[in-house]
This record gives C-alpha cells, sequence and structure tokens, in this order.
C-alpha cells in the first residue's frame, strides 16, 4: 500500500443523518413543466464541520419512486467519494410526497423520518430561492403551489401526567451558553453548531423542565417527539412537534403569556429563532438528563 493509500484508509468517515426534500420549485422549465428537484443536506453537528449538499433536477413525469430511488443511490455514491458513510436516518417533511419518499427510503435501507426538524434543508431552500432560482430562466416569482400549512387545527393534546416533570420554568440562556452545550453533560437530546455571528449575550428563551425521580424516562418520551418549536397560543404555551402534532406545555396567565410571545417574535428576527428544551432532576444539578436546541422556521413551499 502506498502513501497516500495508507493516509486515506486512516482518515475517519463523516457520519450524519439527512435531510430531503423532493418537489417541485419556481422556475418553468422549457419544455413548460414545472422544474422538481431532489435536494438533500446532512444534517448540522459537532461531529464535523462539513455539510452534505446533494441536488438533482428530475423530469416532470418521473416523479416516482422508480426516479428517486436511483438518484437516491447516486447521491450514496457521491457521498462515499466525498468520504461520507451512507446515513441510517433521513428526515422530510412534505407530506404531499410520503408515499414515494418512504417507498424509496426503504428501497436503499435507509429509516425514513417525517419530521419537520430539518432545520438545515429549511435554510437550504429558503438560499436557493433567493439566490440561485430568482437568476435561472423560467423562474417565476412567487411560489407555485401553496405554502406549507401544518394541519394542526386541532386543540394541543395535553402533556400526559407521566411526563409533565414536578416543575417546569420559562427561562432564557445566552448564545454563547448555547455555543458551548456540545461539552455539556447530557444523556438525551439534539444539539447543533449555532450561528457563530450573534452576540453572544443574546438571551434566547426557552423551556425547564425538572423531575427528580423520572427526568430520564421524561427525556426518552422527550426524545421521540422530534420535538421543532415552542409557540404562545393565547394563554398557552404548545410544543410542535414531529409532522404535525402539538402539546400543550402549560396555561399562562394572560400577561406572562403576552410578554413571553413577544420574546418569541423578538427571537424570530434577531438570532435565527433559536430555543431550546432542557430536562434536570433539579435546578441545581449540572448535568442534564436531556437537552434540545430548537427554532422557530417556518416551513417553504
Amino acid at each position: 500500500m502506498n502513501i497516500k493509500k495508507k493516509m486515506e484508509s486512516g482518515l475517519k468517515s463523516k457520519i450524519s443523518d439527512w435531510e430531503l426534500d423532493f418537489y417541485s420549485r419556481p422556475i418553468i422549465e422549457s419544455n413548460g413543466k414545472k422544474r422538481w428537484e431532489l435536494i438533500i443536506c446532512s444534517t448540522r453537528s459537532y461531529k464535523t464541520e462539513d455539510v452534505f449538499l446533494w441536488n438533482k433536477k428530475c423530469p416532470a413525469n418521473e416523479v416516482n419512486s422508480v426516479w428517486l430511488t436511483r438518484a437516491l443511490n447516486e447521491a450514496i455514491s457521491e457521498a462515499k467519494k466525498q468520504g461520507w458513510e451512507k446515513p441510517s436516518i433521513v428526515r422530510f417533511w412534505r407530506s404531499s410526497m410520503k408515499s414515494i419518499i418512504k417507498k424509496s427510503l426503504d428501497a436503499v435501507s435507509i429509516e425514513a423520518i417525517v419530521s419537520r426538524r430539518t432545520y438545515n434543508l429549511l435554510d437550504r431552500i429558503e438560499f436557493l430561492e433567493k439566490e440561485i432560482y430568482p437568476k435561472e430562466k423560467g423562474y417565476v416569482r412567487g411560489v407555485l403551489a401553496p405554502t406549507f400549512t401544518s394541519k394542526m387545527e386541532n386543540p394541543p393534546t395535553p402533556l400526559p401526567e407521566a411526563v409533565r416533570g414536578d416543575a417546569l420554568t420559562i427561562s432564557e440562556i445566552s448564545i454563547g451558553e448555547l455555543k458551548s452545550a456540545q461539552n455539556w453533560p447530557m444523556e438525551f437530546g439534539d444539539i447543533f453548531p449555532i450561528q457563530q455571528d450573534i452576540d453572544d449575550n443574546y438571551l434566547i428563551p426557552g423551556l425547564r423542565l425538572f423531575s427528580k425521580d423520572r427526568s430520564l424516562a421524561l427525556s426518552a418520551w422527550f426524545s421521540c417527539l422530534e420535538p421543532i418549536k415552542l409557540v404562545v397560543n393565547k394563554n398557552q404555551l404548545i410544543l410542535e412537534a414531529s409532522e404535525d402534532d402539538k402539546w400543550l406545555v402549560t396555561d399562562l396567565p394572560e400577561k406572562d403569556a403576552n410578554i413571553l410571545n413577544t420574546k418569541f417574535l423578538e427571537n424570530k428576527k434577531n438570532s435565527f429563532g433559536y430555543q431550546f428544551i432542557s430536562i434536570q432532576s433539579t435546578p441545581f444539578i449540572e448535568k442534564f438528563a436531556g437537552f434540545w436546541i430548537l427554532r422557530d422556521i417556518e416551513l417553504i413551499s
């Protein structure tokens, strides 16, 4: 084995989940058909600074699981060339494409998770729609399909009694603290790199839950939720999660609800919508049973 091959064999493969969107774009092709495109990106993590990005246009008459399966195999091969391992999980949120996407992911032996916790993908689509598509021939200003609207019209489901914990508080932590979250001891959770140009002193809102005897069980339950963001609806604090779930965390006094809603709106404008959920056995212990970084970010058409 030569020196170059020895060096290459010693390199560790990069590992990450993927985020995927397969849908029409705001461009009319020369044949008069809407452009369809597969967009894939890796989920940002502290494990690697790299991000895998991959796009492929799909002919409008080939929007099916056969084409998508073939494209996924191409993406996996390209990722491998760039030093990435085949992902074990792919998240997507496009409900209307659920059947095709799930069938194709099953064909390539990758677990499909329907989830709006696809923050990096949404940033990628926003970039394409603002910076790339408008420069292309056939671009149609506006959208070719209705903006995503959640099906969450029913009242939120109260958190099960077993996972409400002993107490909860609405709290704030600084961006500087959040940037160091990868060093915090925690049993469950999901964190990702924070935008570096935000002032470290800026405070972001979040939810702290405490359970002396069941903090781990509570964290395990939350880890299956795919938590997305916290919102205030009238006087209710609601956790949106997964595809279209919403959970009633607590009722708030009207004054507190108005203050918190204002903080959420300001935070969305000033700090990329970062939020957090933490779960601890007591307020005084430094170890987290669970910690999640969230983002209040809109889904794109």
